[in-house]
């Protein structure tokens, strides 16, 4: 586990790695287990350990799918069944996957997408064009001023030369109430 450790008393709390195989990203399923079970997660800014990646790691039998869906189903479980509504920060890729990805009920949470980009702004709105309803779902596009929190942030940090964490600090948010980073 190279990002993070634990006590073995924690450890065993916990309970063991899921051993599924190869293709199942044991170390994330007991991280959100250990989350689940209330544990916490403290940042240490020196190296304690080196860690090599080799081309037979399992590590790459995991596929980028299989990371996303579980933590698309995290994000449901912790955070989404306790809002009746949310807005997705990013009209832009990343929000539309997640958007997709959500359970038919938690998409139907989503008030609407924000962002800064006056393009997507413009249009108005996204259209879920792969929905089995007969009439698409279009979900209103809102500057993020205009936009209602509680928010999932989809916004990649430190990739906007410090605006986006500007502008959110305009709003006088608290993570983990108002919002939740999703990127």
């Amino acid at each position: 586990m190279p990002t993070w450790f634990c006590s073995r008393e924690w450890f065993c709390h916990v309970g063991k790695f899921d051993e599924g195989g190869k293709g199942v990203p044991e170390d994330l399923l007991f991280f959100y287990e250990h989350i689940r079970k209330g544990g916490g997660v403290f940042r240490v800014d020196q190296c304690l350990l080196q860690y090599r990646y080799h081309p037979q790691a399992a590590t790459h039998s995991v596929l980028e799918e299989t990371i996303w869906n579980h933590r698309v189903r995290f994000l449901e479980d912790r955070a989404l069944k306790h809002w009746t509504s949310f807005t997705i920060w990013n009209a832009g890729k990343q929000g539309r996957k997640l958007y997709r990805s959500l359970s038919p009920a938690n998409q139907k949470k989503v008030a609407a997408f924000c962002d800064v980009d006056e393009n997507k702004i413009v249009k108005g709105f996204y259209t879920y064009q792969e929905s089995k309803e007969r009439r698409k779902p279009q979900i209103p596009i809102q500057h993020f001023r205009d936009a209602t929190p509680p928010f999932i942030i989809c916004v990649k940090l430190d990739l906007t030369g410090g605006g986006f964490e500007e502008n959110l600090a305009t709003l006088d948010l608290k993570e983990g109430l108002d919002y939740h980073h999703f990127n």
